[in-house]
């Protein structure tokens, strides 16, 4: 059991990020592992085929101690929605003797294997050799899909903002994993690693930083210095992730409000932009963008901007709309 206790400056500093990285590593994780993840299955599928040429044993390794697994792989984001490239220049800059220090925690005592013998012997070249397996990776198993799955956790972020605004940060604890509780300003999480071991970590000015992940089965924290105090916590919805596309609106909805904001609407089952939802309905963003603005006035899609987007979803009234044009078609 990990406990994360909170004094009252440390609770004013949660914040929450998106992190390209941390989803790409527990990605390959549940590509070698299906069993971690039955929800993702589709995605597996595809992405065995797609990466079959790619090499991965080195994250693998870096990945497969049950004392604790490197962070350098995955440095933590400085602001909510960092780019994928951004988070390797990160990985890029990491100071050599923190490579080795990582790497030697996690298999101490063990031998090392040989794939990480570079990240003790010359890291610097180690860690760009990885840099560039991720970038290869990213490229043929996530890339295409990436839009669709910072949408979700994009989602997930706003939801749980809510929760913090309505019942404060122990409605927000109460909800995020079945590993995780909160008990009178002590956030308690099941530990998968360290061997089970109790460990308790008191938070300093930096707070907590939360992160959503599609892939992650479980919550996972970070909590080793320096990086900052973490906790990695499966997103909401991560079953609607990969259904087919939306079906056709209704009939009857398209006979209400015309076929294309019909379409508009059923799409709108979790939050998208205007750019996903035009690559969605194969129409242009400008023709997505007036209809959304005519749906908003009367009331069935709300907007929210979240860093340099802006996310669309239905109403209460657009659902009940959506739901009682289908029951009746």
């Amino acid at each position: 059991m990990i406990e994360v206790v909170f004094d009252t400056q440390a609770l004013t500093r949660v914040r929450f990020a998106i992190s390209p990285t941390i989803e790409a590593v527990a990605s390959i994780r549940a590509l070698a592992d299906p069993s971690r993840g039955a929800l993702h299955l589709p995605w597996v599928e595809r992405a065995r085929t797609r990466t079959a040429g790619i090499d991965l044993s080195t994250i693998l390794a870096l990945q497969g101690s049950d004392i604790y697994n490197p962070d350098f792989i995955h440095p933590l984001p400085t602001s909510p929605f960092t780019r994928f490239e951004d988070e390797l220049a990160s990985l890029l800059a990491t100071p050599a003797a923190r490579i080795r220090k990582e790497v030697r925690v996690a298999y101490q005592g063990r031998e090392l294997p040989s794939v990480l013998h570079p990240f003790i012997d010359e890291p610097r070249v180690a860690v760009r050799a990885l840099a560039e397996l991720m970038r290869s990776y990213w490229e043929h198993a996530l890339a295409d899909d990436w839009e669709r799955i910072r949408a979700l956790l994009e989602h997930d972020v706003l939801y749980r903002a809510r929760q913090i605004a309505d019942g404060g940060t122990s409605a927000l604890f109460a909800d995020l994993d079945q590993s995780v509780g909160w008990d009178d300003g002590v956030l308690q999480v099941e530990c998968h690693c360290n061997n089970g071991a109790d460990f308790r970590l008191d938070l300093d000015e930096r707070g907590l930083l939360l992160i959503p992940s599609v892939f992650a089965p479980h919550a996972m924290t970070v909590t080793a210095a320096p990086w900052q105090p973490t906790l990695i916590y499966p997103a909401r919805g991560v079953g609607m992730l990969w259904d087919p596309p939306c079906e056709a609106a209704p009939d009857a909805l398209a006979r209400l409000v015309g076929r294309n904001r019909a379409a508009l609407l059923v799409a709108l089952d979790f939050p998208r932009s205007t750019t996903e939802l035009a690559g969605l309905l194969g129409v242009t963003s400008g023709g997505v963008s007036q209809q959304l603005s005519v749906l908003a006035e009367a009331g069935l899609v709300n907007r929210r901007r979240v860093s340099r987007h802006v996310l669309y979803l239905r109403t209460c009234d657009g659902d009940t709309l959506v739901k009682a044009a289908g029951a009746a078609a």
